[in-house]
């Protein structure tokens, strides 16, 4: 990754006082320093981490990163979209939740029953600012429909049955 910026920014700080060339009068150092990087993600630390390459500020990689369900469901995030790092776990999180709903409407439409639901998500550090965010998430689901025609489940009941006669007794004496 390049330190250099694509784009014309012009990030100068408003100067109301009088200027005039040969005034003696000089600009602002915010107004003449070229070296300053563009702030990015505004309400960010601006101090840059040993061994990084950025501020969180700064950071090019964060402002830019996308999010997208790759899934069949009809879920949010179907097209890319940017969530800030501060949001990331929380958004995420509410993602995979509306996955886990879907689960228990589909089970609710078929007559089955959710077994299981497990949400997991993923955490990554920014290779450029060192932030951490949560980079995505899974969810894994398990239902049960009940199939009284299939020649399998008949088969099971049967055995279950076999395996269960006979192990309790009730004698009254």
């Amino acid at each position: 990754m390049s330190n250099i910026i694509a784009g014309n920014y012009n990030y100068i700080t408003p100067y109301s006082g009088a200027y005039a060339a040969g005034s003696g009068m000089s600009m602002p150092a915010s107004v003449c320093s070229e070296a300053e990087k563009p702030v990015l993600n505004p309400g960010q630390s601006t101090a840059v981490s040993p061994g990084r390459k950025s501020s969180p500020a700064e950071c090019e990689t964060c402002k830019n990163r996308k999010y997208q369900d790759g899934s069949d469901e009809m879920v949010s995030f179907k097209s890319a979209a940017h969530i800030s790092p501060e949001a990331s776990a929380s958004r995420v999180r509410a993602h995979e939740q509306e996955h886990v709903s879907n689960a228990f409407t589909k089970a609710a439409k078929g007559g089955g029953k959710v077994l299981a639901a497990t949400v997991t998500l993923q955490t990554a550090i920014c290779p450029e600012c060192g932030r951490s965010y949560v980079s995505g998430g899974t969810t894994a689901t398990r239902i049960q429909y009940p199939n009284e025609n299939n020649p399998y489940m008949q088969n099971r009941k049967a055995q279950d049955a076999a395996s269960l006669i006979g192990r309790n007794l009730d004698l009254a004496v």
